[in-house]
Parts: C-alpha cells; structure tokens; sequence
C-alpha cells in the first residue's frame, strides 16, 4: 500500500516532511531521566533561553554554536535508543510522554467518545507485547502464501494491481494522489519512484568501502528475513542477492535528491492511457482501482524515465526473484509488528548498523508514535485541550505578522530585483496563509474500525485508511484547509503549492517558545524559525510558485541570475563544512534550508528591532538583548549525532548540521558581530558575506 502525500518544506527533518530540527521524531529521555519512565501529567518547563546550555569557555566570535550549545551538548548524551539527540528531541520525546498520559487514560476509560475510544484502543492493542509475541509470525503467513502461489511471472503481474493496494510496503514503486503544478486547486493522480529498502538511490551506486560494506549487511538483512520465513540459507542467500539486484536497476534510473529539489524534473503532466504505455506490465486502471481513486484521465508522471526500468525489471526479472522481493518488502514492513525475533531483526539493521542507535526504543513510546501518525488529529484534539492556549495562538500570529511586514520592506528595497519581479514575489507575500496551533476542521476517523484485541489489524487498516482517503482525493478540489503535520508535532513547514507555513501546537512550547519570556529570545528562536518558512517561500524550490501555489516562472531572466548568483555564495560556503570524517555538506541539496535559515534570522531580527523600537531593554542574566536574540536563535538547535546517523544524514537530509546552521549564519549578518564586539579577523565575522533577501 503506497500513497504520496503532497510535497512540503519546513525547518527539521521527519519522515512525511522537511522541518527545522532534522532529528528524528519524538525522542527518548537522556539517560539520567532514562528511570522516569511513568506519563507525564504536566509537560515540564525549560527556558528559551538557558544559561546552564553555554560553554563560556568559549569565545562566541570564535565558535558562537560550541559557545551557545556546548554545555547542552556535554550534559545531554544521546540515550541509548537514539541515533541523536536535541533540543526539538527531547520537547519531542515530553510531548510523547505526555501524550501516553492521554492514551493510558484513554484505553482505561468507560465512558469515552469515538475519537477516544479509537485511540485508546489502538494503543492498547499495541503495546500488548503478550498477545503479539503469541501471534508470532502468523499475521503475515497469507501474504507469504499468495506470493508463493504465483506459478508464473504472468501470473504476479496480473495481481500486483491488487497486491500493491491489499499488503502493505513500498512494492517497485509508488502512487497516490498529490496537487497539481499547473493548477493548485485540484488533485490529481501521481506515480512516482518506489520500492528500494536502502534509505536513498545512492546507497546502490557509490562504489566507496562503506557503501560497499552497507550492500553486503543488507544482503544479509534480506536473507536473515527469508530464511526466519522458512526459506533454506543457501536459497536465501541466492535471492537477497537478486533482490539487491533488482533495487540497483531502479535506484539507477532513478532521480537524485538534488534533481528531486527541481519541480520541472519531477512534473511531467500526462495520462493514465501514456502510463500504460510506459509501463504496460501494470494494470495501471486496475491498480488505482484497486486502491480507492476514481475514474480519472490526467496525472504526473514523476519520473518517465525511470518507468523504462521498472518495464524491464517487471518483465525480465525471473518469477523466483520477484517472489522473492516481494516477500522480502511484505516482511521487512509487517517486522515491527510481528513477535520479538522480527522486531529485533529489523532493529539490528535499520536502527542499530545503518544508525548507530544501541537499543530499540521503550514499546510504549513506538506506540505513541504510530497513534500520532495514524490518529494524529484525534490524538491531537486532546492534545490541544490540554495544552494550547489562545495566548500562545494570539502572539504567535502577531509576530508572524510582523516578520512579515518586515519581509515586505526587505523585497521593496532590493537593489538586484527588478520591479516587475517584486510586484509578483510581493503578491505572493501577502497572500500566504498562517495556520498555527491545529486545523479549524478536524478529521473524520469514523470509517476506520480499531479493535483492542488486534494489533496487526488495527495497523493494516490504519494504513488501508491513509492510504485510500489520499487515493479519494484524486479529481477533487483541492483542502486548503488541511495540516501536514499533527498537532503535537515538534516541527513546522512550509507548503509551497498551498503558500501557506504551519505551525503545530506541539512546536509553540518552551524551551522553543513561551509568551511570558522576553521578546528577544522569542523572536530569536521562534521568530527565526517563522522567518524560516516565510523565506522558504523564496528559496531555490519555493520561488518556482506562484502566489497561488502554481509553478510558473514570474521572474525575469536577470532576476533568476541575480537570485542564483547570491544562493550561490551560500552552496559555496556550506560546502566547505565537513558532516563527519571526510564526508562534506552537499551544499546543493541543503542551500534551500540553509538560504532559509539566513533570510528567516535577518527578518526575525529586524522585525523583533521594529517591535521593541519604542522599549527600554536591559540586559538580562548578563546578555543585552542583541545577544540574547542570537544565543535564542542558536538554542534551538543544540543536538548530539552519532557518527552513523551522520552518514546517512549527509545523503538523504536538505538540513545542514546544527553547528553549520548556527555558525554559517551569523558569519553572514553584520549584526551578530557587533552584538558581540567580535573584531574583523574573527572566525565568526566575513569580510564578505552572503545576503539573498
């Protein structure tokens, strides 16, 4: 089962989306909390900014991130179960705790509402690891045995449209429904690449020793799966080689994740009658029958040529080896919900080798997770209850507004944009949208059955549901309305075709924000981080878009040079900045976050100067407010990465590492250097810097 949700960009990293932190979600407690393992009735409190974080052995003009976040980073260890660690983590991983508090409620009480009944239900049958243990494998053994029934190549072909729409995985590619490009009030239908198990097309191709050594330990994975499904090991290991062969022809045809950055790469406006063509091995009218859509003529295409590999693949891949990926992806998928021996199987690879992380995480956190992302907005709706209030809404939308204000006054006095150019980039600033907190409709469960006496079951449908209410949108307009994220995600993102930056209840919390703090670390974290989104409006991606979220080229030739020409300081900057051992920034791949990360800091900055203009405002804890705004921009992204992580980071994530996102920014605003009185030979201080907006 597969579907594609519609593209967004934010500031930190999770699996549906770009976002400001690029951590993984909702972590565990360090390991001096590791023991607090009850939930939590009241999420704690941390101040935005927190003194105890520095490391005043530093000097902030040399390194101003090892300054602002070196004593966070020397008392808060990655916990075991982590393959990092951070200040948008550990919010997370309350978040998380508080959250169990509200689903251990919800699965014990006797008087619930659907929503609650829901979500205490499919908690309940999750984190009952007796009854999931007993069931063993068994909840697999049909998928395993209709794969087996295949007697020829033919006959796999002809089920893959209903296959790919009854098992759950990634099966040889991927479709669903997204926005259209050239009119961004409709839906429409859209295949695109799919179906590899390594985290990014790369991993088949580079021919260094890591990549190499990372080949071989999946092709053991691959066997380890079959051969706990009953294969023999010599057959298992015969058949995980050619899966790892199968997944190198469509890795090879498939786009980069820079090329995935260019829209035009990815839209190719076609018909469902042209990807027959392409792909005749496919029942395309069937699959998307299968999967819920209706009866539709037109979709994009995301990659044409990749559909010439998936051709071959489908149709000279011998049936044994089919079978066999096959196999391999259904149980890879079904692993985290079966019985212990599979949990621990795909933990020692996806987790432990490819990440670094030395433990699996406490099952009722995992549980948590999947209600979040199944039930979010139900989940969610408690959430907010308890936690949001209307102050919090009522600031944060009157500081966006006045970042805003001041990005309109930075477009207006560009020198290298022309007027033409300005009109439309400033007709697109005012028309984006703020949606902070929760969505003003909530989404309607009701269709979705969860039964507390099956865990496996609640998950099929929970997936079955996702995916076909993404199928159902296709040929309708278009949910302005609707989030990206759930309400207590710690994240936030902008929606280019939408023109629109969200913001989750979840994120609006110390230590990221607190309405009762001083404006300056306010608008230093999350007011950078609104200015982030805003910017991502304008980015090397976002500025494709139109005011109405169409992709359409509004800028005149010498404006685009002027644009690139600027973003280009930044790729070449961000590029000298080494991940981990000799591996470097992709600065191409991150240059729209890290152009963010610039242009929101410098509109946050301003913006907070117009808002206090008419203030007296002193010094606090021994900081003026210029520096505290900086060491509040700086906070947000304390974090520790183990040295895997890293790696895999610097492939697959468009964030720069946190000490690049603090140090490469404030070495390119003026206005740091003389918060801190740094002199003109400072590490931290450019004699020429970049400035895009």
């Amino acid at each position: 089962m597969r579907h594609v949700l519609q593209a967004v960009s934010a500031v930190a990293l999770t699996s549906l989306s770009l976002s400001i932190a690029a951590q993984t979600p909702a972590a565990s407690p360090a390991p001096a909390a590791a023991a607090i393992q009850v939930p939590l009735e009241k999420l704690p409190y941390s101040p935005v900014l927190n003194v105890n974080n520095l490391d005043r052995s530093v000097n902030p003009c040399t390194d101003f991130y090892q300054f602002s976040c070196g004593g966070w980073m020397k008392n808060n260890p990655i916990p075991a179960d982590q393959s990092s660690w951070s200040v948008y983590g550990k919010l997370g991983y309350d978040n998380q705790q508080f959250l169990w508090g509200i689903l251990r409620d919800a699965a014990a009480m006797k008087d619930r509402n659907p929503n609650q009944q829901k979500i205490g239900d499919y908690f309940a049958a999750c984190v009952d690891e007796t009854a999931v243990d007993k069931r063993g494998d068994a909840p697999i053994q049909p998928v395993l045995t209709r794969i087996a029934g295949y007697k020829s190549r033919e006959a796999l072909l002809r089920d893959l449209p209903a296959f790919a729409a009854d098992v759950d995985g990634s099966f040889f590619f991927n479709a669903g429904s997204t926005q259209d490009p050239e009119d961004s009030d409709k839906v429409i239908a859209e295949q695109s690449a799919g179906g590899l198990g390594l985290p990014d097309r790369d991993y088949y191709l580079k021919t260094d020793a890591k990549s190499v050594e990372i080949r071989q330990k999946y092709v053991a994975y691959i066997a380890q799966l079959l051969s706990m499904s009953g294969e023999p090991a010599a057959q298992a290991k015969a058949d995980a080689e050619a899966v790892l062969k199968l997944e190198t022809a469509l890795a090879t045809a498939s786009l980069s994740r820079v090329d995935m950055r260019d829209p035009y790469k990815t839209f190719h406006k076609l018909t469902l009658a042209d990807l027959q063509k392409q792909v005749p091995a496919v029942d395309w009218t069937e699959f998307f029958k299968r999967s819920g859509a209706p009866t539709f003529t037109t979709m994009n295409i995301q990659q044409p040529a990749l559909n010439a590999a998936l051709q071959t693949v489908l149709t000279t891949t011998s049936l044994p080896a089919l079978q066999a990926y096959e196999r391999f992806h259904a149980l890879t998928n079904a692993a985290p919900a079966m019985s212990k021996p599979w949990q621990d199987a795909q933990f020692a690879f996806n987790s432990h080798y490819l990440r670094g992380t030395p433990t699996m995480a406490p099952r009722w956190r995992r549980c948590t997770a999947q209600v979040d992302r199944f039930l979010g907005e139900a989940l969610g709706q408690e959430f907010v209850r308890r936690t949001f209030s209307a102050d919090t809404k009522a600031k944060t939308l009157l500081m966006t507004k006045g970042i805003e204000d001041q990005m309109k006054l930075e477009i207006e006095q560009l020198d290298w944009m022309s007027p033409a150019t300005k009109a439309e980039a400033l007709k697109k600033l005012s028309t984006i949208r703020n949606k902070v907190g929760y969505p003003d409709t909530w989404r309607d469960y009701s269709a979705l059955k969860i039964d507390r006496t099956d865990y496996f079951g609640d998950l099929h449908r929970a997936n079955d549901f996702a995916s076909r209410r993404e199928f159902g949108k296709i040929g309708k307009p278009m949910d302005r309305n609707e989030w990206g994220m759930t309400p207590p995600t710690v994240n936030a993102y902008f929606d280019p075709q939408n023109n629109d930056i969200n913001f989750p209840a979840g994120v609006l919390q110390p230590p990221l924000y607190d309405p009762k703090e001083d404006e300056a670390v306010n608008y230093g974290n999350t007011g950078s981080t609104i200015g982030h989104e805003l910017t991502h409006g304008f980015d090397d991606e976002g500025r494709q878009f139109d005011a109405k979220g169409n992709l359409r080229d509004w800028w005149t030739k010498d404006d685009a040079k002027g644009f690139e020409d600027r973003i280009n300081c930044v790729r070449d900057q961000f590029a000298t900045y080494t991940v981990v051992d000799d591996i470097h920034i992709n600065s191409k791949l991150t240059s729209g976050e890290d152009v963010a990360d610039l242009g929101g800091t410098l509109i946050a900055y301003l913006a907070w100067r117009d808002a206090t203009k008419l203030q007296r405002l002193a010094p606090v804890e021994g900081f003026t407010p210029d520096q505290r705004f900086f060491i509040g921009f700086a906070q947000w992204a304390c974090e520790n990465k183990r040295p895997e992580e890293q790696r895999v980071r610097a492939a697959t994530d468009p964030h720069s590492p946190g000490e690049a996102r603090i140090n490469g920014i404030v070495t390119n605003l003026p206005q740091f250097a003389t918060a801190f009185n740094c002199p003109k030979t400072a590490p931290m201080v450019k004699a020429n810097v970049c400035k895009v907006w």
